[in-house]
């Protein structure tokens, strides 16, 4: 596995204590800028996980075939990839302040759009505004990190603002199942939208303005400076592998998981609620234990990319016991807990990649890896749904094992070919 060279914050500069009284009431920061900023993220989970429970549903409602399901669910991440630039040159303008508040308010409007859609097409444009306003969440949060504490605490708050965030993965399970039937999908949208707009109001109120804002660029010299980073060879050899890994979790966990659950596995509504429950809840570990595993095998000497290689060879030991006959005989929610777990790598094999060029690069070559992960979620989203849609349509509605069988073994051999390059490429 490659070295690293340590970077321990991104481009900008965390400013001095005359500039900023963070330093000296870190407490206060906490909660008027990291705790309400970190509610973007909670939206975004909500938004990306929400569809692995009413997706069936939809499904049935709209006739939607597998096809169509993926591209519906799909069309957030869409959103989400195209705006990955803009949001970084607008936070560089304006601030977290401004732009999170806005963008909170921009995914009010998309949930509440999605709450009105007569039919598939407006539900799609509702979820395709809904990835504009989250689109900003992690990107966010590291820019007003690193405007307010210094850089040696940015990587430790910005996993704690993750782990607040994904609070809202958890909700769109057990809890939204419990009153789906009184509210329907239409009041879970409704809903999100009220916490949406509660959330931007909270940010216009309570986040200061920035303390330090970098100078504007325009975007075509941003998007020119991508050319030498993604043709790096670090960038070549250990991103594929990287972006796949994140986009899987990605994949399952705000669609199609739900399904399998429902018409593999064979459970009921609130047993597949209680296992997406689950599910969320290995996320959330993965996303505490990955970055703390990783940071503290670094501090030992090691790789940065250790942990990371680790998780991807989690990942193909647990799609392998998914595609086993019975699972091993083990149970599922225990196997798509392990998937999340090692899933939710992220933000280690991010920050690994980002310490292999210099500092003034780091936020740049994480958004490239973002803006291209995100890609590929809409490209197995709906590609999983053109290999369910191979097979008719079972008496209940759903789609036939057999094709979750052949999507899952694609996925396996997609990852599988790319650890290998990674290790070839040595």
């Amino acid at each position: 596995m490659p070295s690293a060279t340590r970077v321990t914050g991104f481009p900008i500069t965390a400013p001095s204590r005359s500039a900023c009284a963070c330093h000296e009431l870190p407490a206060m920061t906490f909660w008027r800028v990291t705790f309400p900023l970190s509610f973007v993220n909670f939206i975004n989970q909500a938004a990306r996980a929400v569809m692995a429970l009413i997706g069936p549903a939809l499904a049935l409602e709209f006739g939607l075939s597998a096809a169509d399901l993926g591209l519906l669910s799909a069309s957030l991440f869409v959103a989400y990839c195209l705006m990955q630039l803009p949001v970084g040159i607008a936070l560089d303008l304006h601030g977290p302040r401004r732009v999170q508040a806005a963008a909170a308010a921009v995914a009010a409007a998309g949930f509440a759009v999605s709450a009105m859609a007569a039919g598939p097409w407006s539900l799609a444009a509702g979820r395709f505004l809904t990835g504009l306003g989250v689109a900003s969440a992690l990107i966010g949060i590291l820019k007003a990190h690193t405007a307010w504490y210094p850089k040696e605490r940015v990587a430790g708050l910005t996993g704690i603002a993750i782990f607040i965030g994904s609070t809202g993965g958890l909700l769109v399970t057990l809890p939204l199942q419990a009153v789906l039937p009184t509210i329907g999908w239409r009041g879970a949208f409704w809903a999100m939208a009220g916490v949406a707009v509660l959330v931007s109001i909270a940010i216009a109120v309570l986040v200061p303005p920035s303390p330090r804002r970098e100078a504007g660029r325009p975007l075509g010299e941003v998007i020119r400076e991508l050319g030498p980073i993604i043709a790096s060879p670090v960038f070549i050899r250990m991103v594929p592998a990287i972006i796949v890994l994140n986009a899987l979790h990605f994949t399952f966990q705000s669609l199609w998981l739900g399904p399998w659950l429902r018409d593999v596995a064979g459970l009921d509504e609130a047993t597949r609620a209680g296992t997406l429950l689950v599910y969320a809840l290995g996320a959330m570990a993965g996303n505490l234990l990955m970055g703390q595993a990783s940071t503290a095998w670094q501090l030992r000497g090691g790789s940065a990319f250790a942990v990371p290689v680790l998780a991807m060879f989690g990942m193909l030991s647990v799609q392998s016991l998914l595609l086993l006959p019975g699972h091993a005989g083990l149970p599922v929610a225990l196997l798509w807990a392990g998937f999340a777990l090692v899933g939710s790598c992220a933000s280690s094999a991010y920050a690994a990649v980002a310490q292999c060029y210099a500092p003034a690069v780091a936020g740049r070559v994480s958004t490239a890896v973002n803006a291209i992960m995100l890609a590929l979620v809409f490209l197995l989203q709906s590609g999983i749904g053109a290999v369910l849609d191979l097979w008719p349509r079972t008496a209940s509605g759903g789609w036939d094992a057999a094709g979750y069988g052949w999507a899952l073994a694609g996925c396996f051999v997609l990852q599988a070919a790319t650890v290998l390059w990674m290790a070839l490429r040595r």
